[in-house]
């Protein structure tokens, strides 16, 4: 399945380049929902609000009651989950809050959420860089790989979303090795974004039993949707 990807900064929809250079800005909010409203699920990221300069809560909101979302970007509190979830969203993605400064993965906070919003609508985000967590807008890492992560997060998420950081908006193609290696990691819904560029890379991802998040390709028109 392909899976849309709608990022926000600055009141604007964006694509970055690794989560750091500007690439793409657009305004035409209605134009991308209609394009988008076909699809069963899209993935709606507040940047400002996941790096921690802001937030955009009122377009999460307004886009979250015309589309499908799951959505993510600065949710560190059960507080904030609910707050998504009531404006709209399907499911929240949960990243940063999930790991310590330490290296270790923060189960205890987890039950929780879950205890408090139900499994089914949570979505572990597992963000890496050189093979290791990216934290907090992927500023940070911690000492913590996927493969040792999401046997602990099992229990308490509906999917899991593997962002490839290093190929974040270049459009050089997924590991599809990466994708095969996590598959087999848990029997969750797992969802796969960075530098995705081809239906047949999707088509390839679906062969896996894994969903792709499709931004960079989408917004140039390479992917048509």
């Amino acid at each position: 399945m392909l899976i849309p990807s709608i990022d926000l900064m600055g009141g604007r929809i964006v694509q970055l380049v690794q989560g750091e250079k500007l690439k793409l800005a657009f305004d035409d909010f209605d134009y991308w929902i209609e394009r988008f409203a076909k699809y069963p699920l899209v993935q709606l990221i507040d940047l400002d609000a996941a790096m921690r300069q802001g937030e955009n809560s009122a377009l999460v909101a307004q886009i979250a009651k015309r589309l499908p979302v799951q959505a993510g970007g600065g949710i560190h509190s059960i507080e904030r989950a609910r707050q998504v979830l009531s404006a709209g969203a399907q499911r929240v993605i949960i990243g940063s809050a999930l790991f310590s400064e330490q290296g270790t993965v923060n189960t205890q906070f987890a039950a929780d959420l879950a205890a408090a919003i139900g499994p089914d609508r949570i979505v572990a985000g597992i963000d890496t860089k050189n093979g290791r967590i990216a934290v907090k807008g992927w500023k940070a890492e911690v000492a913590l790989t996927p493969d040792e992560a999401i046997p602990q997060l099992n229990p308490f998420a509906a999917a899991f979303l593997y962002t490839h950081v290093d190929g974040e908006g270049l459009m050089q193609g997924f590991p599809i090795d990466t994708a095969a290696r996590l598959r087999k990691l848990t029997a969750r819904q797992l969802i796969v974004a960075g530098g995705i560029r081809s239906q047949q890379e999707v088509d390839s991802l679906h062969a896996l039993g894994a969903d792709a998040v499709v931004g960079m390709a989408v917004y140039t028109e390479l992917l048509a949707v």
